[in-house]
């Protein structure tokens, strides 16, 4: 897997920033692009490492765009597939995503995030540092067109953007479709067996679409919690994303929103509150729910995994920053400050 560069050729971004300038812009090319059969329409490989290089793809990976691929010829794609495809050749062309609308963090208010003490530490002593992404889709990264615009390797491009001398990986482990029931169930084999300094599970959103019980849910998660804390890692938990597949459960997704936040303040975590985020991306910031969400009304596009990578980069960097400084070192201590 390819980390994502900001140097692709001027020529070629030129031509496609002034499409890429307004929402209405953004409609019409997402209309005009044609189709394509390309082994980034299915979900990028799970169980993906980014350190700076290229990462192998996995078998079952491989399998799975194969799949996707030959079923293509003879069904008809998936609503997700098919927003996909229509993506394509605007991300191809674009040299900085960020460059059709800037990726701001949300207007007033504070959020939360937990200490991150074993992750300040490595990179204090010099040490290795080993991140896993533990989630379902939009950590796999369905939507986004291509392998290195998933949340991960954006995330790991920006850690090692501002620790240019740090050994830092980062293990996509995410799994479409899943949710808590399923992914305690390879919990040990998946994160805890590979001793990370920082584990950040993105869960709930699967909870929320299949009616799954949200006490239930969280007393899985919280469970988890407790695991991942007792091997010695730092935890952040992401909440589910901001889109209509989800918001038209308002009730279900609230409760989902409030009870991870809930796991978090007890168990001294961080949360990085993506549901919120969001809503303020396009309650406060005005942008359509189509300028960071695909067309199958679930999945983020490429714009949304780069601002949300970033948003929680951000996060990181601050904390271990503080730690660093002797600010936050319990790591019972909560960081509080304005996003």
């Amino acid at each position: 897997m390819t980390l994502w560069s900001c140097h692709r050729p001027l020529a070629a971004a030129a031509g496609v920033m002034w499409l890429l300038l307004t929402p209405a812009s953004i409609q019409a090319l997402h209309a005009q692009a044609e189709p394509q059969a390309a082994p980034q329409a299915a979900p990028p490989p799970v169980e993906s490492a980014t350190t700076g290089k290229a990462a192998p793809t996995d078998q079952a990976g491989s399998q799975g765009a194969s799949q996707a691929q030959s079923g293509s010829a003879g069904q008809p794609k998936s609503l997700t597939a098919t927003a996909i495809d229509k993506v394509k050749e605007a991300a191809k062309s674009a040299s900085n995503i960020f460059s059709r609308v800037p990726c701001l963090p949300p207007k007033g208010g504070a959020q939360s995030f937990g200490s991150l003490p074993h992750v300040a530490k490595k990179l204090v002593d010099g040490e290795p540092v080993l991140i896993i992404a533990f989630g379902s889709s939009s950590t796999a990264g369905t939507g986004a067109s291509a392998p290195e615009f998933t949340y991960p390797n954006r995330l790991a491009a920006q850690l090692k953007r501002h620790y240019p001398t740090a050994d830092i990986t980062v293990i996509n482990s995410g799994r479409g479709g899943e949710d808590a029931p399923e992914m305690m169930k390879r919990l040990q084999a998946s994160v805890i067996d590979r001793h990370p300094d920082l584990v950040i599970w993105q869960v709930g959103t699967n909870a929320v679409l299949r009616n799954l019980d949200p006490d239930l849910t969280a007393s899985q998660v919280e469970d988890g919690v407790a695991l991942i804390q007792a091997a010695g890692s730092d935890v952040v938990l992401v909440d589910p994303q901001y889109s209509p597949r989800v918001t038209e459960h308002p009730e279900s997704a609230g409760r989902i929103v409030k009870l991870l936040g809930r796991i978090a303040r007890l168990r001294h975590i961080g949360i990085f509150p993506r549901f919120e985020v969001m809503r303020d991306w396009h309650e406060k910031q005005a942008l359509p729910i189509d300028s960071f969400v695909i067309a199958d009304g679930l999945h983020m596009n490429d714009w949304g995994y780069a601002c949300f990578a970033q948003l929680l980069g951000d996060d990181i960097i601050k904390s271990v920053g503080q730690i660093k400084l002797g600010i936050n070192v319990p790591s019972e201590v909560r960081t509080y400050r304005p996003m």
